[in-house]
């Protein structure tokens, strides 16, 4: 048996509430990787490998923030041949998340809905779990603030998130771009992420003097930026000598999926109808940066093809997260395979 029978057992997955099938499939991920079945039942995944951010990854393929919020599954997703690995969003303090349900399926579009407002368990106890792990591959700590901190204090949440991971994380991505906690994508504005970046690589300094151990940073943008916002982002980034970008988060545009069912629900969309726009993202910050920092290329990957799209565009790396629901781990090796061919 391989994952190959995945689109056999999608239907009885679909079949349940999204957070339930979440829970179920990673509950029978970690059962099947410590009895060791899940090395035999996944695809070789070819090697592309390629250094970014000072990191040497094993190939271009990486898993994005937001399935694995707590750091729980990290040696099960590994096994699936993935080249990094970005868990969390995690905040400093446990908090909830919106109210259930909060997540919706789109299968006609291949796509997700989700309002999850970064529930985490927090920091101490995510970095209990991803200390468990005994995965020593690329682990990205996507760090955000808790919703009930102002967006004048956010910066104290960030700081608090990274000295906390600093030496866990082989990188730290930022995450100012979830459509879900109330005021965040304001923090792309220029003057609120200027001052949020010089603090943070500040900080990035002392924690590298202090550990010996310098941890890139990655700033996580929006998908529906202006063109000018994206400039000024660009500006930013390569000035405060940000060490990567990734792009993008989930879109709050419903044009592509209108009249679907759930299409109206509040939230970020994710999957298939992301990938134009966040392609067109990639190629425009990837000019704009033109070379100073990496673009990690996220959005609306559900085939190889999509993820050669983004390394064509600019993107050194991609992640995927919604086409690994809708394809299963066999799109690991897919997208490996397309991206090596392409080098």
């Amino acid at each position: 048996m391989s994952f190959a029978y995945y689109p056999l057992l999608r239907p009885f997955l679909f079949a349940l509430d999204p957070e339930t099938a979440h829970d179920l499939a990673f509950r029978s991920l970690d059962a099947a990787t410590k009895i060791g079945l899940v090395g035999a039942m996944t695809a070789k995944v070819a090697a592309s490998p390629v250094t970014a951010m000072g990191l040497s990854f094993p190939n271009r393929i990486g898993l994005a923030a937001g399935l694995d919020k707590n750091a729980a599954h990290i040696d099960g997703l590994a096994a699936l041949g993935f080249g990094h690995l970005e868990c969390g969003t995690v905040t400093p303090r446990p908090q909830p998340g919106n109210p259930r349900p909060r997540l919706f399926r789109i299968p006609e579009a291949e796509a997700l809905i989700n309002r999850m407002g970064f529930n985490s368990a927090g920091m101490e106890r995510f970095l209990v779990n991803a200390h468990r792990a005994t995965w020593d591959g690329i682990l990205g700590i996507n760090i955000g603030k808790n919703f009930d901190t102002a967006n004048h204090s956010a910066v104290d949440d960030y700081l608090t998130c990274l000295r906390a991971v600093c030496r866990r994380a082989s990188y730290v991505a930022v995450n100012i771009s979830s459509p879900n906690t109330k005021g965040l994508r304001e923090l792309q504005a220029e003057e609120a992420l200027s001052g949020l970046l010089a603090a943070l690589k500040s900080e990035q300094a002392k924690l590298a003097d202090t550990h010996g151990r310098y941890t890139p940073i990655a700033i996580k943008i929006a998908p529906d930026l202006e063109s000018q916002a994206l400039d000024d982002i660009a500006r930013l980034l390569v000035k405060h000598r940000i060490d990567g970008v990734i792009a993008t988060n989930t879109t709050v545009s419903r044009v592509a999926v209108k009249g679907l069912p759930h299409s109206d629900e509040a939230g970020g969309l994710s999957g298939r109808p992301l990938r134009a726009q966040a392609t067109e993202v990639i190629r425009a910050l990837a000019k704009a940066v033109d070379g100073a920092l990496p673009v990690i290329g996220v959005g609306g990957i559900v085939s190889g093809a999509d993820a050669k799209e983004k390394i064509d565009a600019g993107a050194t790396l991609v992640q995927i997260y919604t086409g690994l629901i809708y394809r299963g781990p066999q799109i690991v090796a897919e997208c490996a395979e397309a991206v090596a061919a392409a080098r």
